[in-house]
């Protein structure tokens, strides 16, 4: 009876103790942002320009971007989930059919391989592109620079991913449905291709370069579309950090042999005066002259600098208090402040943002 005992015991135990494993697979979290914009050029219609996709709403307190996230990880499979809604999702999911306009995540991924970092994931995820994601909390500033903004925030495919045993390089592959497309464009074929190579050297330095090869246009037109990102962050020491990236890319003019071309550099500092305050600065320039990715109908295109400044406030190690102070100017007339043609665009503003 005693020996039975125990063995029930143990089985009771272990039947625990593999419940509780399996539940330590599962986990939740959740983010809201939460902003308040003042556009001086107050647009009728409350909207930033065109080209803004996140936090773009004028002089009204508003949800940027809020999700519910489920994911499962163990050693060989892993899976997220998560939905989301705000004016990010408004602006960047517009083209895509209603039942996706709110999904922000959806993807499986298996380990190929017991001995090795080698994962084949699918289905919708963040970019592979640029060093900034809708998540803004994770961001060196509050807003998104025009680098990040006019190059894909999500990507729908599959991906093949292999990071060494040290962490210090990172290899990937991807099949994509398109250029910021979980629906493929009507009419187009082509499955697009991209690649990204993470490297770091030490701690305090990431290097990276992503590219994509494909097309966002019907085969009627066949414009092959070549980009590469390049970025690095060094923290030069415990207080001071630099970002720089630069973007360029081609796409083929249509009825002709040669190609459209536009680029994009950036460059930010941040510096951390206490563990709970910090300041970022931005400069940075859009040029797209033959309007290839910005529309602006003008005769030099959309060539236009930015600069910014940001406050950071860590009121908790989950919740971050920005305040921001934003400029462009334009080589030609392509914002409008009370609906007359300005070559200018000053803005204030503030955000809350809590990960839980």
């Amino acid at each position: 009876m005693k020996l039975r005992a125990i063995l029930f015991f143990l089985y009771l135990s272990i039947s625990s103790y593999a419940q509780e494993q399996e539940k330590s697979k599962f986990n939740w979290s959740a983010y809201i942002d939460i902003y308040y914009q003042y556009d001086f050029n107050k647009p009728s219609n409350n909207n930033r320009p065109s080209f803004v996709y996140s936090h773009n709403r004028h002089n009204e307190f508003n949800l940027n971007l809020g999700y519910l996230k489920a994911g499962y990880a163990d050693s060989n499979v892993r899976a997220n989930l998560a939905l989301a809604a705000g004016t990010y999702m408004n602006a960047n999911y517009a083209s895509e059919p209603d039942l996706l306009r709110n999904i922000f995540e959806a993807n499986a991924g298996i380990r190929l391989g017991r001995k090795n970092n080698l994962w084949l994931d699918a289905g919708i995820f963040s970019s592979h592109i640029g060093f900034e994601t809708a998540i803004s909390k994770d961001c060196w500033t509050m807003t998104r620079s025009m680098m990040a903004d006019n190059s894909p925030y999500y990507e729908a495919g599959a991906r093949l991913t292999y990071t060494t045993n040290n962490g210090r390089l990172l290899i990937s592959l991807l099949a994509l449905n398109g250029w910021q497309r979980i629906k493929r464009l009507n009419g187009n074929s082509l499955i697009s291709w991209g690649s990204q190579f993470q490297y770091k050297p030490n701690s305090r330095v990431l290097i990276n370069y992503s590219n994509f090869i494909g097309t966002d246009k019907p085969d009627s037109a066949r414009q092959m579309r070549y980009f590469h990102n390049v970025y690095s962050s060094m923290e030069l020491s415990d207080r001071l950090s630099v970002l720089i990236g630069f973007d360029i890319g081609q796409e083929k003019r249509l009825g002709s042999v040669g190609y459209d071309t536009w680029f994009t550099p950036v460059g930010i500092v941040k510096y951390k005066a206490t563990n709970l305050f910090s300041i970022s600065g931005r400069v940075e320039h859009y040029n797209d002259r033959s309007e290839v990715i910005i529309a602006s109908n003008t005769q030099n295109g959309f060539q236009t600098n930015s600069y910014s400044l940001t406050l950071h406030y860590l009121v908790r190690e989950n919740a971050m208090l920005r305040v921001e102070a934003r400029s462009f100017k334009s080589k030609d007339k392509v914002f409008e402040k009370n609906n007359i043609p300005a070559n200018s665009n000053y803005l204030i503003a503030c955000s809350l943002a809590i990960n839980l």
